[in-house]
């Protein structure tokens, strides 16, 4: 069995009422792959926004393994630490991560958001040598979208990533960067300028799941369901 976990901050574990990029992962997997599969994850509820804690389970459609390993305000700094317990624990073989945009908001800049994605990677390779990663970079956003120096560090720090995949690259643990969406809209993808939407969440899930098609030949090319 492929075992599957999903990692990242406020836009993988979704808040109260939302499918979540998660479930649009496993619709496809569960369509394309061929095998048997799980999501895996030490967590597995949603956000509440009503009182500000992931407690909720209000999935718009339950039925699916919700586990992940995500946080709301939470990034590379939070799940290095995090990562290689979770990762023996749970036996994953494929970690989907999506993280950054936190980080450059509240917490490290572009550089030191870079060493942490390299601590990241060493943790969970401690776990299981042959982890398989693929890593999203920061897709758009409003305020990248309305703070310039943001959206400078947001660039920096996307060319920073897309080097520590290439160097930390392995052939028995691959590194892969996925390619940001390319009809990414804010205004059409999110409801805020930041949280995916229906329509952002597939296109979030078609960014993990092309690029293990095409690099890995896993699964099938996206098609939203």
């Amino acid at each position: 069995m492929l075992r599957f976990m999903p990692v990242g901050d406020s836009m993988t574990i979704g808040s109260a009422g939302e499918h979540t990029w998660r479930y649009r992962m496993w619709q496809h997997l569960r369509d394309t792959y061929g095998g048997p599969f799980a999501l895996v994850g030490p967590r597995e509820t949603l956000y509440d926004k009503a009182v500000e804690a992931p407690d909720s389970y209000e999935y718009a459609d339950p039925d699916f393994p919700r586990a992940h390993l995500a946080g709301w305000g939470e990034g590379w700094q939070h799940m290095a630490p995090l990562i290689a317990d979770a990762v023996r624990a749970h036996r994953a073989d494929v970690l989907l991560v999506s993280l950054g945009l936190i980080d450059l908001g509240f917490y490290t800049n572009a550089e030191q958001t870079a060493e942490n994605v390299r601590a990241f990677v060493a943790e969970a390779r401690t776990a299981n040598p042959r982890v398989r990663i693929v890593v999203l970079p920061v897709i758009p956003n409003v305020r990248a979208a309305n703070d310039a120096p943001f959206a400078a560090q947001v660039t920096r720090f996307n060319e920073l990533l897309a080097k520590a995949v290439a160097d930390l690259d392995q052939p028995r643990s691959p590194l892969l960067l996925a390619s940001p969406p390319p009809s990414y809209a804010i205004d059409l993808d999110t409801y805020d300028g930041t949280h995916p939407n229906a329509s952002g969440e597939h296109k979030i899930a078609a960014a993990f799941a092309d690029a293990m098609h095409q690099a890995w030949d896993l699964g099938e090319p996206y098609t939203a369901v």
